[in-house]
């Protein structure tokens, strides 16, 4: 998967550390969105090349442009933010609509979006640096960290002598572990996805879900949500059931209580920094603030009103939605993950701890209510790892891509996948929470792929 540091051009990039001040790294040449310094806006930037230079057509990726020019016309996408890296170097970047269609300002690729889901990749590095640490053992009990995860209780639906449904509530089975976290499986819900009424209803009462909110915890302090989650029943028996949940939010709370420092500092310090990804975090400062994109007033197919939390400091890092970050950024985290946890030097992972969270680990012990790939882009062929869904075979997806490839998105309408094979990364930012989700993801993999001529 790696590829030696001799067999790339050094990306130009710069580089903020919190923890020992800034260090500016010269630029070999200004990106287009450069700032009147010649330093890049938007976080460090891959090399650039001409596609054709990876394999790429010009002509082909011109697609991607009339596709997302027409979806902002037609008042379907406020705008977006395509970025594409092969072999390592840049090669298409571009903006296309409006940051704030209200005011008519145009998207710039320096924009920040809400990534939501996206944060997941984030806290899932951060916790297997603490395994490769040897402070965290995946199959270490999540109540080892958080007692309050101990004899936990699970909503077991049944009918009842009337045929209507009734709940039991019995021990679980076996207690969640930090891999069940990584892959989904310790039996915890969304409030705003699960079928189980009695966690919904017990969600909904601690304020772990807001029927007119959609996944949002930030209001509550760790504790306070460590405590509300712990208390509520789980939705299946842990290591049973892939169930989309809450329990990166809830490795987040791993993460602090194993290093010693809240999520955001701790990811800052071994993830974040290293890569070069500056404009990455849990809150956007005040003087960036006029940089966040915004949705559209209203979802055009729904007409529902689209809320989506503002940037402001939280009360907690959430792990599993809480992130804010450019596409170049991301990008760059991609291209790391790719690299096999490295990226212009600096190591993050080992090859084999990216290997191992880029594996099937649900096989055929795990049962997916919705399959990942069914979940993200409404595509069968998916299954999932440790932070990341991941391709099962060339074929039965619905969307081009190989055996291998990982990827997630997230709510308000990111996406990034890695295709090992293809040696490729590719981020599409925008916001646009509702169902037009997964035909955007699909269509990016689309476009993105028939542009491949070699």
């Amino acid at each position: 998967m790696a590829r030696s540091e001799g067999g790339r051009v050094p990306a130009s990039r710069r580089i903020v550390m919190s923890c020992i001040g800034a260090a500016l790294v010269a630029l070999a040449a200004a990106p287009a969105w450069a700032d009147a310094t010649g330093r890049p806006r938007g976080g460090a930037v891959l090399s650039a090349a001409r596609p054709e230079e990876v394999g790429l057509s010009s002509g082909r990726l011109a697609r991607i442009g009339r596709v997302m020019e027409e979806e902002v016309a037609a008042g379907r996408l406020p705008g977006a933010v395509v970025m594409i890296a092969r072999r390592g170097r840049l090669a298409y970047a571009e903006s296309f609509g409006f940051r704030d269609k209200a005011a008519n300002a145009p998207l710039a690729k320096d924009a920040i979006f809400r990534i939501y889901s996206m944060t997941k990749p984030l806290a899932s590095v951060a916790a297997m640096t603490l395994v490769e640490d040897g402070r965290i053992q995946l199959t270490d009990p999540v109540s080892k960290y958080l007692p309050e995860f101990k004899d936990l209780k699970v909503a077991v639906p049944r009918p009842n002598a009337l045929g209507e449904q009734a709940v039991d509530l019995v021990a679980a089975e076996r207690a969640p572990t930090v891999q069940d976290l990584l892959r989904h499986s310790a039996g915890l819900a969304y409030g705003e996805i699960t079928t189980n009424a009695l966690v919904k209803a017990a969600y909904a009462k601690a304020g772990l879900f807001k029927p007119d909110f959609d996944y949002n915890t930030t209001d509550l302090s760790p504790e306070e949500f460590t405590s509300r989650l712990a208390a509520a029943p789980l939705a299946y028996q842990p290591g049973t059931v892939w169930q989309y949940s809450l329990a990166v939010d809830v490795l987040g709370r791993v993460v602090e209580k194993a290093s010693g420092q809240r999520l955001g500092a701790y990811l800052e310090e071994r993830v974040l920094a290293p890569l070069g990804m500056t404009e990455t975090g849990f809150s956007v400062p005040a003087d960036k603030a006029g940089r966040i994109a915004l949705p559209l007033p209203t979802d055009p197919a729904t007409g529902a009103p689209n809320r989506l939390i503002d940037g402001s400091v939280p009360k907690n890092d959430s792990g599993g939605a809480g992130g804010y970050g450019t596409a170049s950024d991301y990008l760059r985290f991609a291209q790391a993950m790719l690299d096999g946890g490295a990226l212009d030097g600096a190591r993050v992972l080992s090859r084999t701890s990216v290997e191992l969270m880029t594996s099937d680990h649900l096989g055929d012990r795990i049962r997916p209510v919705a399959t990942p790939g069914d979940l993200l882009m409404g595509v069968p062929g998916y299954t999932f790892g440790l932070g990341f869904m991941v391709r099962k075979e060339p074929g039965i997806a619905g969307v081009p891509g190989s055996k291998g490839e990982f990827m997630w998105a997230g709510y308000a309408g990111t996406f990034f996948w890695v295709d090992p094979k293809e040696d490729l990364a590719v981020v599409m930012m925008t916001q646009a929470p509702g169902p037009s989700r997964a035909h955007y993801r699909r269509e990016i993999k689309q476009l993105v792929y028939g542009a491949i001529v070699d």
